[in-house]
């Protein structure tokens, strides 16, 4: 059998995932920080700061795809038309600018160091990549387009700063995220390896929950 025969009679992959991981979901989603970045209720200087913790694990993740691209796992979900690293790098000139703060060339963080290393650690197991492929490329396929919408309206934007958000070339996200899913279901899993993957989906929002943290303590300070 290959990775991508059908999977034994469990619970498809990409449900077990969302079940699995709903309040480490949670928990990162109704962060503090993420309440107000989502309502638009934050100031330029905040914006800059979360893409540059986040351009490190888009530049870690996007390697990886990259590296470990002939595993069937990597393969079933990583694609070019996701990649967010040099949205982020346009995204970063904007609001450095607007926050008159230059943006550095490399950023380390505890929150932002542990999450990159984490993710290296994948290449001891491939198929753990798509549980962190899955909770920041499906999230930006869902979640973020809200917030690129709201950031776009709120702060009157007109397009500036939010091509992290924008995606195209997926002009229909719901046909993409539903191909992405059944990709999932059909890589061939054991028992132990897909349980395996689904703790590796909570992992990843812990890390995420970690990131909105640590810019949370800043948060008086984010706030216009």
């Amino acid at each position: 059998m290959t990775l991508l025969d059908p999977a034994p009679a469990t619970a498809p992959l990409s449900i077990a995932m969302r079940e699995g991981s709903q309040a480490a979901h949670t928990a990162a989603e109704s962060s503090p920080f993420m309440a107000e970045l989502t309502a638009a209720r934050v100031n330029a200087l905040a914006v800059r700061d979360y893409l540059l913790r986040f351009r490190e694990v888009y530049r870690t993740l996007e390697l990886l795809g990259r590296e470990l691209g002939d595993h069937p796992a990597v393969a079933a979900v990583a694609d070019p038309a996701l990649d967010r690293l040099s949205a982020i790098e346009s995204d970063l000139a904007h609001w450095s600018q607007a926050a008159g703060a230059p943006a550095p060339e490399v950023f380390h963080s505890p929150a932002t160091d542990a999450y990159v290393a984490r993710l290296l650690e994948v290449r001891e197991w491939p198929p753990l990549f798509v549980a962190h492929h899955y909770t920041r490329y499906l999230g930006d396929l869902s979640g973020g387009q809200v917030i690129g919408r709201v950031l776009d309206r709120e702060l009157q934007l007109e397009g500036r700063g939010t091509a992290f958000y924008a995606f195209p070339l997926i002009p229909k996200p719901k046909p993409y995220k539903d191909g992405y899913r059944a990709r999932l279901d059909a890589l061939n899993l054991t028992v132990e390896e897909q349980a395996r993957i689904v703790a590796e989906v909570s992992v990843a929002f812990e890390l995420n929950q970690a990131v909105f943290a640590e810019l949370g303590r800043d948060l008086p300070s984010y706030l216009r």
